[in-house]
This record gives C-alpha cells, sequence and structure tokens, in this order.
C-alpha cells in the first residue's frame, strides 16, 4: 500500500513538472525578413536541438525583478525573468571547465548580426583562426550579441548566437554563452540596455 502510494505522489510531482514548464519556442514572426534570409542562407548544418533545449517557460520564484537574465552553467540553461514567478528558459552551449565567467554583470552593448575578432587568448589557443570575422550566419557571433560589463569594464564574455548549433547543451566554448539564432534574437528583443546578468 505504501509503495503504491509512493508511486502516486511521485507522478504527482512527475505531472506538476510538466504543467509548470511549457514548450514554447520563438516563433518565426519574432525574427524580421532579413534574419528569416540570413538564417536561411547559413552555411552551417541545419540543426534542430531535441524539444527540452527550446524555448519554454517555465516557473522560476525568484527575487530578482524583470528583465534580469540568470545563466545556470552546470544545467546549461539560460533564464529570463518575466515576474510572477514565471520565467523563460533556453538551451545554451557555455564555457568549457575554467573559462566560464561567473558572477554578475550588465548588458552594456547590444549589437544585430555583430562582427567578431577574436581575443589574443582565443588566438593563442588557436592561431588558425582568421583575426577578423564579417557579420553574417557564418559567423561565431551569430545573430545577435549582449555585451557583459562590470561597471565600465568590458568583461569581454558575451551572450550571442551560433554558427555551431549541434552543441547547444555543451560545455564547449571558450567562456561566452551561445543561444540558437532564434533564441538569442528573441532574448535581444526582451532584455533592455543595462539588464542584470546572473552567471552561477
Amino acid at each position: 500500500m505504501r509503495i503504491r502510494h509512493l508511486a502516486f505522489v511521485l507522478l504527482a510531482f512527475s505531472l506538476a513538472g510538466c504543467i509548470s514548464d511549457t514548450l514554447d519556442p520563438v516563433p518565426e514572426s519574432a525574427l524580421s525578413a532579413r534574419d528569416r534570409k540570413l538564417i536561411a542562407s547559413a552555411p552551417y548544418l541545419k540543426h534542430k536541438p531535441d524539444d527540452g533545449w527550446l524555448r519554454h517557460l517555465v516557473e522560476y520564484p525568484t527575487k530578482e525583478k524583470p528583465g534580469t537574465v540568470i545563466i545556470d552553467t552546470e544545467k546549461k540553461f539560460l533564464y529570463l525573468i518575466k515576474g510572477e514567478g514565471k520565467a523563460y528558459r533556453y538551451g545554451v552551449t557555455v564555457g568549457e571547465e575554467g573559462m566560464a565567467f561567473k558572477g554578475e554583470a550588465n548588458v552594456k552593448r547590444k549589437a544585430e548580426w555583430p562582427d567578431w575578432t577574436p581575443t589574443s587568448d582565443i588566438l593563442k589557443r588557436f592561431p588558425n583562426l582568421p583575426k577578423y570575422v564579417s557579420p553574417g550566419p557564418h559567423n561565431p557571433m551569430g545573430a545577435r550579441a549582449l555585451y557583459l560589463f562590470q561597471g565600465n569594464k568590458d568583461t569581454l564574455f558575451r551572450i550571442h548566437g551560433t554558427n555551431q548549433p549541434e552543441y547547444i547543451g555543451f560545455a564547449i566554448s571558450s567562456g561566452c554563452i551561445r543561444m540558437l539564432n532564434e533564441d538569442v534574437i528573441d532574448l535581444y528583443n526582451r532584455v533592455p540596455m543595462g539588464a542584470k546578468v546572473i552567471v552561477i
């Protein structure tokens, strides 16, 4: 009898989790005509992650105000706080062990289809990389970038799109947070300048 009761309780918790986490992928209508054209012409593998890594509306009680971004590097999720105990959850790629940014920062710059200049540290690790990559779907920064600062100091860490969507859910980057291009466009549209970013 106890076993049957325990099974019922576990099932109830399981169903509650399903109810509180709602799959809510970014609709194509959220993208501009330019975004759709560039993403459609991307030279990389057209890869769609499992549903668990797509945008969800989830229960997320927190004292942080709406517009705050919280990144859980262990679980590979980024949460955008909506308020009233809710958040949007996006699957992300995070930095390799020892290379990820931790702590608090603020969004001090935002860019659409940014260019990319690898840092000296990245070029030391990957000397064959180009020293400059022009904007576009081939660019590792993807469709959008949010630049993280601590005060007036650029941390050199970014939240940005990707040209490697197959690695969402992995820890392989040089520290930056990578998102699906559709997801980072949605995040870019929702996150105000100056927003707090917490990386745990």
